[in-house]
């Protein structure tokens, strides 16, 4: 009788924990369409200037846009991301690549011109666009994708300052809408296989 009720209680223990693996795969309960209810407060349309002129999210409709925010003065971690953005976009087959715009914000507009900033982004790929705006415009849009930046003073220095900041890349998609954020060290593998889910 003891025999019975232990294999009884074990059988129970197995169902119960099956089921369990069963309802966190399936998730019947969860409503898809919600699935990067994450994002749903962060993104927006927003207009900074490039050397040819103002740059609106919204002129990207139907492409998928690769954003990063940075400076030009950054010693190591911009050039990383970026370069992995640009990597990622010459693995995929041109026309998938042509779909793709990657934006390089700076947050850093006392130092980086127009002009520089859009031979620091080509240097990476030549339909990467550098902008950038006012403090008040990227504080705003900033603000908008949840991300962060400060100007830390250096002493004994000529650059004066160093900047502070995100390093995550925002994936924007057709419409607009931010779809995620790819953290920083995240593999051009990886990457790839991201964009070619929305592409």
């Amino acid at each position: 009788m003891f025999q019975s009720t232990k294999l009884l209680y074990a059988l129970t223990l197995v169902l119960l924990f099956s089921g369990g693996l069963l309802l966190a795969k399936y998730a019947p309960w969860a409503d898809q369409s919600t699935a990067n209810a994450g994002y749903a407060n962060l993104g927006g349309d927003f207009t900074l200037s490039s050397k040819d002129g103002e740059v609106s999210l919204e002129d990207y409709r139907g492409q998928v846009v690769l954003m990063y925010f940075g400076f030009t003065s950054c010693p190591d971690v911009c050039p990383t991301a970026l370069s992995t953005m640009a990597a990622s976009m010459r693995q995929l087959t041109p026309n998938l690549e042509a779909q793709i715009q990657p934006l390089f914000v700076s947050v850093d507009p006392g130092r980086d011109t127009l002009d520089n900033l859009a031979m620091y982004s080509a240097y990476f790929h030549p339909r990467m666009l550098g902008i950038t705006g006012s403090i008040e415009a990227i504080d705003e849009i900033v603000k908008k994708y949840g991300a962060y930046y400060s100007h830390i003073p250096l002493e004994n220095s000529a650059l004066a300052y160093t900047v502070d900041h995100t390093s995550r890349v925002y994936l924007i998609g057709t419409e607009g809408q931010l779809i995620s954020t790819v953290a920083h060290g995240t593999s051009v593998d990886e990457l790839v296989a991201l964009l070619k889910q929305h592409l």
